[in-house]
């Protein structure tokens, strides 16, 4: 049942506290659950309030007023002096210092106050004061307890410090970590910003299905589950956007959804198979309409969640408000390493076999370059792309105009038509946002689906799947729209500078562990 011998003499021993605590209660004529678990405690204030409330005042002037607040929290650290102790208490993050005292809490609360341990919860009530050092603290009248910590808390020296493990138990890592619950509190706050942002431009945000019948709005591998009653199989949402668009189709102009999606892929510091999503669209905008919406939306939530368009991300100093916006090919020509020989020419772009010939100059030069004969040359000049330019992208860049076999669902532009009106937004060396002019017109989403199947035919299982109701939807009349995808956790680490995504993910998904916590063996149940 438990991981150690010696938490299984800490749980023993605080049960024996929990029988003592509860003994102390009926002395007070409380029943044993009254005392050890209560249902509530009445608090005047959060110790964020109080310190915001009182921490202006000075010690003759907390003197003279002895404010009285009632008050609760976790109690993270403990210290008796024979007939007086100091305890701080933490709540929402925020620790505030209680002083105790024999006489004035009385012999059984201070009988309660000696057999508390480190994480349990309390609650206090008496009047706020300034010790000698001049810390805020309040003078305790009455303490009542209201959860015991069965657990140890980790060395408080070291916290938790194992990161596989503070994502296991992030129920610890929050507590004990206050660094780690400022980048949720930051990641709720990119949220609001998102909302407040296209509420304010005439938005609407909507919600749609997350099990659906085709895995369609992205090139990726889907979870696969079934519906019972229906006796169908259903996937878990890839993306949700064929399903916004179709409601741009419905006459709703300016949608937006944050959703989350699933994605049946690998696990990295920048990938989770289940993330959060910005998509939204906007009808008679075309995708220079949004790279305009993108340079004002990133330094917008900046502003909202840090004050500042500068962040600090794995060493570098990023100014979000300033863009540069470069093609596809003008990366690729930027970044081609001098090993390889002279840079391409725009012309070096324009079919298989001069595509084929940077792919034999990049790999004379040691270039580690992903490439499968015969695969279209869109998806090879987007591999060299990913492969040469995406680490340089670390302060804000848009990379638009993409081939047009990487890309399904976006508008081929009219004097081009192997290229399409799509953009990408990098920051920190890695992509953040997506976007296009949505491909309206019927007959050729139907023809792309199907050379999507044949991809799939030749082994690319993320290729998209032919979605006919989708296509009958585009036959009703799409007007011309932009539409993007923004990742919420990607930007949430960007503002936050965490390293991995797993660190903006309250509970990312983990391997199982060899042996779960807990879990009773056959003998014991």
């Amino acid at each position: 049942m438990f991981e150690s011998e010696f938490e299984e003499k800490m749980w023993a021993l605080r049960q024996e506290k929990l029988q003592q605590i509860a003994a102390l209660g009926a002395q007070a004529g409380l029943s044993t659950l009254e005392a050890t678990y209560p249902n509530s405690f009445s608090v005047s204030a959060t110790l964020d309030q109080v310190r915001a409330t009182y921490e202006p005042k000075s010690a003759e002037e907390l003197q003279a007023e002895k404010p009285e607040v009632s008050v609760a929290g976790r109690l993270m650290s403990i210290r008796g002096q024979g007939k007086a102790g100091f305890a701080h208490l933490q709540q929402n993050g925020v620790r505030l210092q209680i002083y105790v005292r024999k006489d004035e809490v009385g012999d059984r609360a201070f009988e309660l106050y000696k057999l508390l341990d480190l994480g349990d919860h309390i609650g206090v009530k008496g009047y706020v004061f300034r010790t000698r050092t001049g810390e805020l603290s309040i003078h305790a009248k009455e303490i009542v307890f209201l959860s015991k910590a069965m657990l140890a808390l980790p060395d408080k020296f070291h916290g938790l410090e194992d990161t596989e493990l503070r994502y296991r138990q992030r129920y610890v890592d929050l507590f004990m970590n206050t660094d780690v619950r400022e980048v949720f509190v930051k990641r709720a706050a990119v949220l609001r910003a998102l909302r407040k942002f296209f509420d304010a431009r005439g938005y609407i945000e909507v919600e749609t299905p997350m099990m659906q019948p085709v895995a369609g709005g992205a090139a990726a591998r889907p979870f696969v589950t079934h519906h019972n009653t229906l006796d169908m199989p259903l996937f878990l949402r890839i993306a949700p956007e064929l399903y916004l668009k179709r409601l741009v189709v419905g006459g709703m102009d300016r949608v937006y959804e944050i959703n989350r999606n699933f994605r049946n892929e690998g696990i990295s510091t920048r990938h989770n198979p289940e993330f959060t999503m910005l998509e939204f669209y906007q009808a008679y905008a075309n995708y220079w309409d949004l790279m305009q919406i993108t340079e004002e939306i990133i330094p917008f939530i900046a502003n909202e969640v840090n004050g500042t368009t500068l962040t600090e991300f794995m060493g570098h100093e990023i100014d979000l408000s300033k863009w540069t916006r470069l093609s596809m090919r003008e990366a690729i020509i930027k970044w081609w390493p001098a090993a390889a020989g002279y840079a391409p020419a725009m012309s070096d772009f324009a079919d298989a076999d001069t595509v084929f010939e940077l792919v034999k100059r990049l790999r004379t030069a040691e270039e580690n370059l992903p490439y499968v004969a015969g695969e279209p040359a869109g998806k090879t000049i987007a591999t060299i792309f990913e492969t040469l330019a995406e680490v340089h992208l670390i302060q804000p860049t848009i990379i638009y105009d993409f081939p047009l076999a990487v890309s399904p669902l976006s508008k081929v532009k009219p004097d081009e038509p192997d290229w399409v009106e799509r953009f990408e937004f990098y920051i920190g060396g890695f992509e953040v946002g997506n976007a296009f002019s949505e491909l309206n017109d019927p007959d050729d989403q139907r023809r792309r689906f199907e050379a999507q199947l044949g991809e799939r035919e030749r082994g690319d299982d993320e290729a998209h799947q032919m979605d006919a109701d989708y296509v009958r939807a585009l036959a009703y009349g799409l007007p011309p729209t932009g539409g993007e995808g923004i990742g919420i956790d990607r930007l949430t680490m960007l503002l936050t500078n965490s390293r991995s995504i797993r660190d903006v993910i309250l509970f990312p998904l983990l391997r199982p562990q060899a042996k779960p916590i807990l879990e009773k063996t056959e003998e014991e149940s």
